[in-house]
């Protein structure tokens, strides 16, 4: 009996071992989102920067301590002076921005949307995108004297060029397949851009819009440096001046935060936006 039961039970677990084991599958995706991860990087830097001060590895007249840097903010915020520059900047670059954005947008969609378009502006577009941005400053001096308008003009010109680029580039990407069912369908003009263009351009136009936000802030700091009044260009340049490198890292540092905050803000309206997208972002 004992040896029916033992060959039995051999029977019955034999087949397991064939059983071939399930292989787990490799998620090849980066994951979910860390929470404030874009964060990370710059808490790190700052990290090692205060470190590196407290250890005295940094030369102070050089590159002064975090703390340092942070009193005469507080000082340069209590006295009148950061406030007045930050709000003069952010009306130069918000104007800029603003001016560069509908200009990129239009004339990506003239050129994008008609041979003609892009007969007289693609070419066009390329060639001020060849000639160095900042070397048209003396020639815009000339033009519109060294007051606001040259600077705001120079800003929106380095705004205007990755937002059309990026544009245009993504309405001559889309889908010859989806002008024909349009087509088919008997979209008109009018509804054939709002379904078809748009939801087909939104993702290039918004990585332009990030360059362009970029590039604003890095147009602005070398523009208030040229017979400006104010601004955080402005305080920087007089600051060299007097060698108070803490006031420079002051404005460096409003300029870093300023340019994290508008990027983030046009990620954050990208992926309302584009929800409907399965990338790997999200």
């Amino acid at each position: 009996m004992s040896a029916v039961t033992t060959t039995e039970a051999a029977v019955r677990v034999a087949p397991a071992k064939d059983t071939p084991q399930v292989r787990r599958r490799r998620r090849l995706s980066p994951g979910r989102r860390l929470p404030a991860a874009r964060l990370a990087g710059p808490v790190l830097l700052l990290a090692l920067w205060a470190a590196a001060s407290a250890a005295g590895q940094l030369d102070p007249a050089a590159i002064p301590a975090p703390w340092t840097v942070v009193r005469t903010g507080a000082h340069l915020w209590t006295d009148g002076t950061l406030p007045t520059d930050i709000l003069t900047s952010l009306r130069r670059a918000a104007t800029g921005f603003a001016i560069g954005l509908v200009a990129g947008v239009l004339l990506a969609l003239a050129s994008g949307l008609s041979r003609t378009g892009e007969a007289l502006i693609d070419g066009t577009v390329s060639l001020n995108r060849a000639i160095p941005t900042l070397g048209l400053i003396p020639l815009f001096i000339l033009w519109l004297g060294i007051g606001e308008t040259f600077k705001v003009a120079i800003i929106a010109i380095v705004v205007y060029i990755p937002i059309y680029l990026n544009t245009h580039a993504a309405l001559s990407g889309i889908d010859h397949r989806f002008v024909e069912l349009a087509e088919v369908q008997g979209l008109s003009r009018f509804a054939f851009v709002r379904q078809i263009v748009v939801p087909g351009a939104l993702p290039g136009f918004f990585v332009g819009l990030r360059l362009g936000v970029t590039g604003s802030w890095l147009g602005l700091v070398v523009l208030e440096q040229i017979n400006a009044t104010s601004g955080l260009g402005y305080m920087m340049f007089q600051a060299q001046n007097y060698g108070q490198s803490d006031v420079i890292l002051v404005g460096l540092v409003v300029y870093g935060v300023f340019g994290l905050v508008s990027d983030s803000a046009v990620r954050l309206v990208e992926r309302r936006v584009l929800s409907w997208r399965r990338t790997l972002s999200s």
